[in-house]
């Protein structure tokens, strides 16, 4: 390469799905195509990879293995630029704002496409900010959403059973729990020997 080649920005991609469902892993999917050509268009970027994490609620960073593997390859030198989209990112504020801390003292820069923030702008750090928290709420509204939709069954005497795991029931046709006769005797078994110890 001639001398004065400007140097290529080795650049990375993230995308995560929080749920199995077919419409979530299509977008997956169509999530790492855009970001494998998205990246690898730009005559100034070098193509890392996209790393990815699948079936995870964002709402803390462990167990994001690919994040996690994504962050300590930034840390190693591998990746210089980070894309993503913020609620994708980290959907707790402190979490996001430590790792693009982090990742900004060892000169890896974030950009978030979708709301046109750069980490290593000034702007970015406040926008971002705001930004996650208005993710944070909305996955703390989801969650509280879910938790009253469980509530409101109980108080109404529905009750959601896993029959498949759950020994001397089954449902019955009114969608009521009915006594399974042969687990019963497994169950009354259990007990027994619980109380004889």
């Amino acid at each position: 390469a001639p001398i004065d080649a400007p140097v290529k920005r080795k650049v990375a991609a993230y995308a995560r799905v929080s749920t199995d469902s077919e419409e979530q892993l299509t977008s997956y999917a169509a999530q790492i195509s855009y970001y494998t050509e998205y990246i690898k268009g730009r005559e100034d970027w070098e193509f890392v990879g996209v790393y990815t994490d699948e079936g995870i609620s964002g709402c803390s960073t462990k167990r994001r293995e690919g994040f996690q593997r994504m962050i300590s390859d930034a840390m190693a030198g591998k990746i210089d630029l980070i894309t993503k989209s913020v609620s994708r990112f980290a959907r707790n504020t402190v979490d996001s704002l430590t790792t693009i801390r982090l990742l900004k003292e060892n000169n890896v820069e974030c950009y978030f496409e979708k709301e046109n923030i750069w980490t290593f702008d000034g702007k970015g750090e406040l926008l971002l900010t705001i930004m996650s928290s208005i993710s944070q709420e909305e996955a703390r509204s989801i969650s509280e959403n879910v938790t009253w939709g469980h509530r409101k069954r109980f108080a109404d005497g529905k009750v959601s059973v896993a029959y498949s795991r759950f020994l001397g029931y089954d449902k019955g046709p009114d969608g009521k729990m009915v006594v399974n006769p042969e687990q019963a005797e497994i169950v009354k078994l259990i007990y027994r020997l619980f109380l004889e110890g």
